[in-house]
Formats: C-alpha cells, sequence, structure tokens
C-alpha cells in the first residue's frame, strides 16, 4: 500500500514529534508500505521519509519545482516527481496514494487534511483518511469538527470519514483493515 503523509516541514517542533514520525516511517517499510509525500527533507516529512529509507521502503516524493533549494527536499527518494504548481503536487499525491495519514503540522497540513476529507465526503475517493494523534495535538480540531456537527453544519455521519489513532501500530492495522463504506453522499452533505 501507498500511504500518502501530510505533516510539518518544519523541524523547530518538540523532539517528540520527529521521533514518533521517524517510527511510523520505519514501521510503515517493515510493515510493506510505501510514502508518497510531499519530497520535504526537513520537519515530520523528513522524518517520516527517513524511518521509511531505514528499513528500505518505497518513497515517492512529489514536489513543485520552485522548491529545489539546497536541503529543502530529500535526496533519498526512490521517485522525485517535479510539478509547477502545489495544487498539481496534491492531485498526484492523491492518485498515487491507496490511503491517507495525518501527522501534526501547520495550515498547509491543515488544507491537506481539509481537502481530502471534503473529497472523501463528496464520494470522490473512497480511500482511508487516518490522523495520527501524537501528543493529543489534534484535540483542538476534534472539538470544532464536533462543534461542526452540533451547529448542524455538518452531518454526524462525517466523523466516520476519518479515524483518529494514537498508534503508529493501530493507524497502520486499520489502514490494512480498512474497507471502503458504500456510504450515500447525500447523508454526508446536502448536495
Amino acid at each position: 500500500m501507498k500511504i500518502c503523509l501530510y505533516g510539518a516541514s518544519s523541524d523547530a517542533i518538540s523532539p517528540i514529534y520527529i521521533e514518533k514520525t521517524w517510527e511510523l516511517g520505519a514501521k510503515m517499510a517493515q510493515r510493506g508500505h510505501g510514502l508518497v509525500y510531499g519530497g520535504g527533507a526537513q520537519g515530520l516529512m523528513g522524518a517520516a521519509a527517513k524511518g521509511v529509507q531505514a528499513y528500505g521502503g518505497e518513497i515517492i516524493g512529489v514536489a513543485p519545482r520552485f522548491f529545489q533549494v539546497d536541503g529543502v527536499l530529500f535526496d533519498g527518494c526512490t521517485e522525485m516527481i517535479y510539478t509547477e504548481t502545489m495544487r498539481q503536487r496534491k492531485e498526484i499525491m492523491e492518485q498515487k496514494a491507496d490511503a491517507f495519514c495525518v501527522v501534526p503540522g501547520g495550515i498547509g497540513t491543515f488544507e491537506e487534511f481539509l481537502e481530502i476529507l471534503t473529497l472523501k465526503q463528496l464520494g470522490r475517493h473512497k480511500k482511508p483518511i487516518v490522523i495520527y494523534d501524537i501528543n493529543d495535538y489534534y484535540a483542538p480540531m476534534w472539538s470544532m469538527l464536533q462543534r461542526a456537527i452540533d451547529q448542524g453544519f455538518m452531518k454526524a455521519a462525517c466523523s466516520c470519514l476519518y479515524a483518529p489513532h494514537s498508534s503508529a501500530e493501530a493507524l497502520l492495522t486499520y489502514l490494512e483493515e480498512y474497507q471502503p463504506d458504500q456510504v450515500d453522499v447525500r447523508h454526508l452533505k446536502n448536495i
């Protein structure tokens, strides 16, 4: 399985996030899974790639050409695909992935998670989405999503479209056992 990972590109974060994401990458490779990601060498993107590389796993990096600056992109990718825009980057990552994993990150990670979640809500894909909730990083997001449900902005069924996990082992087991639901999009969104 090729797992698309969305996450931080910054190293200016607590080491626990880097350690746990490196371990996730290592476990992915040990269990025979490849990585599809934004090609970064630093932060949680770099940590995941280095974990996958340490155990001989496949790494597909996808990055816009303007990221070709010393030290920005990971030079250990099995394959590096260059795009002209960030939108092309996300589209290729989505096409190449069998599943999506969100680790802690900032505004870019939030945007990637919410876009892939919206596409699933609209029935544009049936791939699993997991969130690696290291150190309860995403607790405020769960509160916000629940508030959207409570206030009628989202259907309660939307919370079944993603699965938060605080364990890399549980996260990977979920992905490996995932069966796409045959949910009618009309139950998720009034369109």
